[in-house]
């Protein structure tokens, strides 16, 4: 009997029997037990016991990691251990499913792992022996609870189905009697078994690709009823309403349209709150898909989404200057994807009205995250002891902050609204934040590059007193002054090197960094150090991939021109450096970026525009240097000429 043996013992026997089945003489030798072992063996380890009713309990998230994964290994006889019985069961389960006799090698070949070769044409153990004998187990009736016998074994039944989903994959009308026949019937059972309906969630997950259109509501409607299944006085039901939660995701994300978007994000606003941190992470999750699916269904609601769930993210920040817990990260997720949604409807310039609400919300919106903002990054400052070495907050959810931060910035209209939302101050931690950061390999940077962009076009904007190029006290351990521009700047110049798409992005930001703040407010100086050091990094890095020409070579040279034309003679003597020919290397591959025979050529009006002005004062230089017949001038005159016809013909297009 299967309480005989310790589940780990239990657990590498099924995974032997599993590889012993990949070869011929294997199969030839277990096949004549398949039925007793699916009867004495595999199905026991399936079946509901004392064990998984404590542990639903106990360690709820331990029972749901176990028995409700999010993903499913993939079955093979050659999986990795497996550690527990019940796992190692399925995956033995789904190996027999798909078989359909004795493995056939070849004498002249290895077999590779993971091989799922189980012989050609006739039926399969799953049509022959798998589903036969789970159809034995009838649906529990009205009343029987976890302690009734055919609870307990239909629990085993279902758990089976979860492990079938390859087979199943494969049978989609199979699939869909099973679903219509074997599991919808358990949400109508009076009362519901909690642990038959989250394990028939999270089924409902697994095959969501088996779906008919047409059935996709009844199964909806179900899943909905989970969604909301309150706990009872002696039983959480949180495993059901996770399950469902990730159920009613993969129907969305699948491209099912809930017939009332507005009710189902109610009901998952109104479950979130402060009190259950695992329930809220999951339902955060749930609340950026249905954003993110239903756009503009869902966009009139998001003002007064993003306030309720405001709340409850407050509430859960740390009072103390500690990584934010995973619900934190996924409220700002969640918040990130309802901004997406909230920008996709804009209404047109010419509906007044639909124009005026639509601002309302927006500024009710960029009010609200300024609130998070400023507790989460304001406060946590505040309160920081002295005596710490660094004050700045914590770097958790910088990208999604940032998005947060350039929603702001774009949406404020007045000096009042900078003040209220204390604008200023949030931008100032931000850049001191983004300086120190260095997390390119876990975390997004979109958001942070335009925010960027963003805090720049606000500067233009809104920072007449030049407020962003002062020198301010830094909250991080060195405690050194720089200004706004300097500590963004410091970021995007440790980018340059980070992978390719950071290396695009960051060069893109150099040219707005040099060119569009207002540096005649005294700060000429810190305009010059930024172009230096632009340039420094962006031609280091490009001597590194300079053997052949490369698409990255667009960037970082077109980046370098935009430093050498704010300051020729201090570029100049960057490139020359730390090699003679450097100017010149670089000014002969910006020749060649610059031609018509290069991919990815220069495409807008503005990189073409950016290449004559360099190559004309490349050029210019080169005559100065009495280089009048080399080939490097000649191929930037080339390149000069082209660039000038292109240039034409991009603005007769455009």
């Amino acid at each position: 009997k299967l309480n005989s043996l310790s589940d780990r013992i239990f657990s590498l026997t099924f995974d032997v029997i599993s590889r012993v089945l990949e070869t011929g003489p294997g199969w030839r030798l277990v096949s004549p037990h398949f039925s007793s072992l699916m009867d004495s063996a595999i199905f026991p380890a399936l079946a509901l016991n004392e064990k998984d009713i404590a542990e639903w309990e106990e360690d709820t998230d331990e029972y749901m990691r176990k028995n409700l994964p999010s993903e499913l290994d993939d079955i093979s006889g050659w999986a990795e251990d497996l550690f527990t019985a019940r796992k190692s069961a399925i995956n033995l389960l789904g190996v027999l499913a798909l078989s359909k006799g004795p493995p056939v090698v070849s004498a002249a070949s290895k077999r590779k792992k993971g091989d799922k070769s189980k012989g050609k044409g006739g039926s399969c153990i799953g049509e022959l022996l798998v589903i036969p004998f789970l159809s034995k187990f009838p649906v529990p009736s009205h009343g029987e609870d976890a302690s009734s016998k055919a609870v307990q074994n239909y629990f085993g039944v279902l758990m089976a189905y979860g492990g079938l989903q390859d087979f199943l994959s494969e049978r989609k009308d199979l699939a869909v009697t099973l679903i219509r026949n074997r599991i919808l019937p358990l949400y109508y059972l009076d009362p519901c078994s909690p642990y038959l309906i989250s394990t028939a969630n999270w089924i409902i997950g697994q095959l969501t690709l088996c779906l008919p259109e047409a059935m996709c509501t009844d199964i909806y409607n179900s899943l909905m009823k989970a969604l909301s299944m309150e706990d009872a006085e002696d039983v959480t039901c949180y495993p059901v309403r996770a399950s469902a939660s990730g159920a009613i995701a993969e129907l969305i994300e699948n491209g099912y349209a809930p017939p009332d978007w507005v009710a189902l994000l109610q009901v998952v606003v109104k479950r979130i709150s402060a009190e259950d941190e695992n329930e809220s992470a999951l339902l955060f999750q749930l609340l950026g898909t249905i954003v993110d699916a239903g756009q503009e269904k869902v966009a009139a609601h998001i003002p007064g989404t993003v306030s309720n769930i405001a709340n409850t993210i407050t509430n859960l920040l740390p009072s103390v200057p500690d990584p934010w817990p995973q619900v934190v990260e996924q409220g700002f997720a969640a918040l990130v994807a309802m901004v997406q949604a909230w920008d996709s409807p804009a209404p047109d310039e010419n509906k007044e009205h639909e124009k005026s609400a639509w601002q309302l919300g927006q500024t009710a919106i960029a009010q609200t995250f300024s609130t998070v903002l400023q507790k989460a990054w304001l406060l946590p400052v505040e309160q920081m002891e002295p005596t710490l070495d660094s004050a700045l907050p914590p770097p958790s959810c910088v990208n999604d902050a940032s998005v947060l931060l350039e929603f702001i910035l774009r949406s404020i209209t007045s000096m009042e609204e900078i003040t209220h939302m204390k604008v200023f101050e949030l931008v100032v931690i931000w850049a001191d934040i983004i300086a120190y950061w260095d997390s390119w390999e876990e975390e997004e940077d979109q958001g942070v590059f335009n925010a960027i962009k963003e805090a720049v076009s606000f500067h233009q904007r809104f920072d007449s007193s030049g407020f962003f190029l002062k020198m301010l006290p830094s909250q991080s351990a060195n405690g050194s002054q720089s200004s706004v521009i300097s500590r963004v700047s410091s970021f995007v110049t440790r980018a340059i090197a980070a992978y390719p798409s950071a290396t695009w992005r960051a060069c893109s930001c150099i040219h707005t960094l040099l060119h569009a703040p207002d540096f005649s407010l005294g700060a000429e100086d810190t305009r010059m150090t930024l172009a230096v050091t632009f340039g420094e990094a962006t031609f280091s890095y490009f001597k590194g991939v300079s053997d052949s020409p490369a698409g990255i070579w667009k960037p970082l040279l077109l980046a370098i021109s935009s430093c050498y034309i704010c300051y020729p003679d201090a570029i100049q003597q960057v490139l020359c450096k730390d090699d003679g020919n450097g100017y010149t290397a670089w000014a002969s591959a910006l020749a060649q970026v610059s031609s018509s025979s290069f991919t990815p050529g220069l495409s807008s009006e503005s990189e073409i525009k950016l290449a004559i002005l360099t190559l004309a004062t490349v050029i210019e230089r080169l005559l100065a240097l009495s280089m009048g017949g080399t080939k490097v001038l000649q191929d930037c005159y080339i390149s000069l000429m082209e660039s000038c016809i292109h240039l034409k013909d991009v603005q007769e297009d455009g």
